[in-house]
């Protein structure tokens, strides 16, 4: 539920009170947050505070020498840094852990109906970790679900991060999964599959008009189980899939791990790559060259890798994660944009600073992953009203206690998330 208040005589009692029962409120007047430092979304600034009217920024800046309407409540937020809220860019808001319940038997055993109730938990998750805005890439077999979970957020029946959705993705006929059975059994199978330039143009075409906001290609994957991932689409496929969504004002993002699925994928002009394990320095300076941002997805793979029994800090370093510390360090040595996205879904909803602290401990700056999870993600995805602390801008802003910069695992747990205006977590 939503509730709009203007009290003034115990208006943050209030406010606290209704948190507390699981209700988000607006507040109409202007609220003044006075955390330690404020991150804007490009770098850090102390003793700075930020205004919102309704669910827009009306000020961020020095207090010193500014006055307020008397209307105007503080809300001290002392010992925690103000940013903007989290943009995360791979998620699967419909999958769960895979240490739970392997992607096949999700897949196959779990109904759109079950994988929505769990979905609805998970959005909720994902919006009391910070997450306000959140690239879902695949319903993975449950066909349009993420597409009616967005309409459920957008009417305020369930709390949860602004999405956008890719609904069931493309992958080339034969290359998905669930695989293993005999080929007199029909499965139902995690993406929609296309063989050819015009059919490949009809389901881009199909699924935006089913309401997905981007298109999610395959660029490679394994032909068949355990083996190698191999390019699936050829270049006219992926060049006409992409030429058909840019018409349509939406854009094409890829999973792809191999140089050549990679290249393909920026040749054809995606603007994303997913994974990208495989990339090499060319690779990458490719995609820097085009404006091609690199989601690498390092939690999903250190996640996999201890569910396959890797006791971490204990066992050797298995050689899937020494390969995927080489190519991430190629891709920041190449200046490509780096998307903040962990894959969440193969790991629990809400532990997406997972991402953050393997970014930073597999090379990147700590002030760099921030910029990475708001203002970057923003401009890649278009969204732009959102990743900076700026007046004018949408009132998504998160406070965590410490300085992220100084200890990245300030992130594992906010104190206040506040999406549109609406207060939906105040801990302090």
């Amino acid at each position: 539920m939503k509730f709009s208040i203007d009290l003034n005589l115990g208006r943050l009692t209030l406010v606290a009170l209704l948190v507390y029962l699981g209700i988000s409120v607006q507040i109409q007047a202007q609220t003044l947050l006075k955390p330690d430092r404020v991150f804007d979304g490009t770098e850090i600034h102390e003793n700075w505070v930020v205004l919102v009217e309704g669910n827009k920024i009306t000020y961020v800046g020095n207090l010193e020498g500014r006055t307020f309407p008397k209307a105007t409540t503080e809300m001290d937020l002392p010992g925690t840094t103000l940013m903007p809220g989290i943009i995360e860019g791979h998620s699967h808001l419909l999958l769960h852990p895979y240490n739970e319940t392997d992607w096949n038997d999700q897949v196959l055993k779990e109904s759109p109906v079950e994988r929505a109730i769990r979905g609805t938990v998970h959005a909720k998750n994902s919006l009391m970790a910070g997450i306000t805005t959140m690239r879902d890439l695949g319903a993975e077999g449950a066909g349009y679900t993420d597409v009616y979970l967005k309409k459920t957020i957008e009417q305020g029946i369930i709390p949860g991060p602004r999405l956008l959705v890719a609904g069931p993705a493309i992958v080339a006929t034969g290359a998905y999964g669930p695989k293993g059975f005999h080929d007199g059994v029909t499965v139902p199978l995690g993406a929609e599959t296309v063989s050819g330039k015009e059919e490949a143009i009809r389901t881009v075409r199909t699924q935006m008009g089913n309401g997905a906001d981007l298109i999610k290609i395959y660029a490679d994957y394994r032909w068949t189980p355990g083996a190698d991932s191999q390019p699936t689409f050829l270049q006219k496929e992926i060049d006409a899939m992409v030429e058909t969504a840019k018409s349509a004002g939406k854009y094409v993002v890829a999973h792809a791990s191999t140089p050549e699925g990679m290249k393909r994928a920026i040749l054809g002009g995606v603007e994303t790559i997913e994974h990208g394990d495989g990339g090499t320095l060319e690779i990458f300076n490719m995609m820097k060259e085009k404006g091609i941002g690199l989601c690498p997805t390092l939690a999903a793979g250190d996640a996999i890798t201890q569910y396959q029994g890797w006791k971490k800090g204990t066992d050797p370093e298995p050689q899937r994660i020494t390969n995927k510390k080489k190519s991430f360090k190629l891709a920041l040595e190449s200046g490509v944009q780096i998307v903040f996205g962990g894959d969440v879904g193969v790991f629990t909803h809400g532990e997406n600073y997972r991402e953050m602290e393997l970014m930073v401990a597999y090379g990147m700056k700590p002030l760099d992953v921030l910029i990475s999870a708001t203002s970057g993600n923003a401009k890649m995805f278009h969204l732009d009203q959102l990743g900076n602390l700026t007046e004018g801008f949408l009132a998504d802003i998160i406070a965590v206690k410490g300085n992220p910069l100084k200890d990245i695992k300030a992130m594992r747990e906010p104190v206040f998330v506040m999406k549109d205006g609406y207060v939906f977590l105040n801990a302090e």
